[in-house]
């Protein structure tokens, strides 16, 4: 009997064919990886190398030199004893935890009826909060500074003023209630009747049963408002003028103005503003990946 079927080899063709396709996306994809990497990457080497680098090097060299000859810690203590750094740490941390905390707290307590009540004009609320997403902070940066005058919310009314001064125009945010929305949302409605059957009023139903699960999406909120804080420029330096009381952003701009803009010092500077924000982000990162897909979920 004649044997009429194909051979090993065109049978495996096929397969060899879709192996090596997927081998090149793979590879595609590695690689477009990898550039984003070092996209991302290189400005921070950069900076890095550019700070460690001695008075006598050319940072303007061409082609441009990644490792420094002679490495040193020098400009990082001309940096730290030619300004107050440990003022500035202080004012800005305080401005980021207060902002923080406030941030937290105020989109909590919006978020929770927009997510878990129901009531007449939610959706109109939930639209309204997220119009504000749209206006520039430029068009209510003049109303709010003279309602902070109003107020006595500036550096002349002592430190715990101007610290709350630069940290309520970012006290709420229609990013936050949203987020916060969404993670309420993912929770089963079985919750909330289970701790109103054991006598839970609203607040206390938010405190005890519905806030632990979603501590992933309150530190990953933490983490996106201490950053913005932390690298706020714009409003601390209309609102402080005094050097006691600025932050870090607005105090390492006097690099250029005290050494005639030695970018070694800038570069010093730079990194040194960047160390506790990569502190706060890596203390909170197991939560960082849990809390967007915990915030993506859908109604």
């Amino acid at each position: 009997m004649t044997n009429t079927s194909p051979p090993k080899m065109l049978l495996n063709k096929p397969h060899t064919a879709v192996g090596l396709r997927n081998g090149l996306q793979l590879g595609l994809r590695y690689g477009l990886l990898l550039l984003l990497t070092l996209a991302a990457i290189g400005p921070f080497a950069w900076l890095l190398s550019t700070a460690l680098k001695s008075s006598g090097e050319n940072i303007f060299a061409y082609p441009p030199r990644w490792l420094p000859e002679q490495p040193t810690l020098q400009n990082f203590v001309k940096v730290w004893q030619s300004l107050p750094m440990d003022r500035y740490f202080f004012n800005s941390l305080g401005v980021g935890f207060l902002t923080v905390a406030l941030n937290l707290g105020f989109s909590v307590l919006a978020a929770y009826p927009l997510a878990r009540l129901r009531f007449k004009g939610q959706r109109l609320a939930l639209f309204l909060v997220l119009a504000t997403m749209m206006v520039p902070f430029q068009v209510i940066m003049i109303p709010l500074y003279l309602l902070l005058l109003q107020l006595q919310l500036t550096e002349g009314h002592g430190l715990l003023a101007s610290w709350l001064g630069l940290a309520l125009p970012f006290a709420v945010s229609g990013f936050g209630i949203f987020f916060v929305r969404q993670a309420l949302l993912s929770l089963p409605t079985a919750l909330d009747e289970a701790a109103r059957l054991d006598g839970c009023n609203g607040l206390q139903t938010l405190w005890y049963v519905l806030l632990p699960p979603i501590r992933p999406t309150l530190a990953t909120l933490a983490v996106f408002t201490f950053m913005a804080s932390w690298g706020e420029f714009l409003w601390p330096s209309i609102l402080i003028s005094r050097p006691e009381n600025m932050t870090l952003p607005v105090g390492l701009v006097q690099l250029q103005g005290l050494f005639s803009a030695d970018w070694r010092l800038v570069a010093a500077g730079t990194i040194v503003s960047i160390v506790p924000v990569l502190v706060f982000f890596i203390a909170l990162q197991r939560y960082f990946v849990q809390g967007v897909l915990s915030g993506a979920s859908k109604e």
